[in-house]
């Protein structure tokens, strides 16, 4: 039980952490205003549209600038594409909420599992973390 609680504390001051960064930004980089937790539609937000960000780390956890992200839409098969900056952010705006989304990303011969944003995934700002793994085949 007492493993559980220092556990549960570890995670908790983690979070709080990750948050105090954020507000010593300045809302520039990062997340910006976009907080998990913050998915209440606006007065006059489209409801048949979403966005999509997240990070990009390499397998020492560390950010990555330069990355290709890469989004497909499943229905018509195109594809967009973001380079990260050096905060390892990417974002995706303007998606339907009626279609499915594949994203994966790539940097320095690294390429992430590829992720999907689904249809029943009802979140207007999804936050969908890449992790660059295996080397490019």
């Amino acid at each position: 039980m007492p493993i559980r609680v220092l556990i549960l504390c570890a995670m908790t001051a983690a979070g709080l952490f990750a948050q105090a960064q954020g507000g010593q930004q300045g809302g520039k980089g990062g997340y910006g205003n976009w907080l998990p937790g913050s998915q209440k539609d606006k007065k006059g937000d489209d409801p048949n549209v979403r966005a999509v960000t997240g990070t990009i780390r390499a397998t020492d956890d560390k950010l990555v600038e330069g990355a290709i992200v890469q989004i497909k839409n499943t229905k018509t098969l195109q594809v967009m594409s973001f380079i990260t900056k050096a905060d390892g952010v990417y974002q995706f705006n303007s998606l339907s909420t009626n279609t499915d989304y594949e994203l994966k990303a790539e940097s320095k011969g690294m390429i992430s599992p590829v992720r999907t944003l689904s249809t029943f995934d009802d979140r207007k700002r999804a936050i969908i973390h890449l992790r660059l793994e295996n080397k490019k085949q």
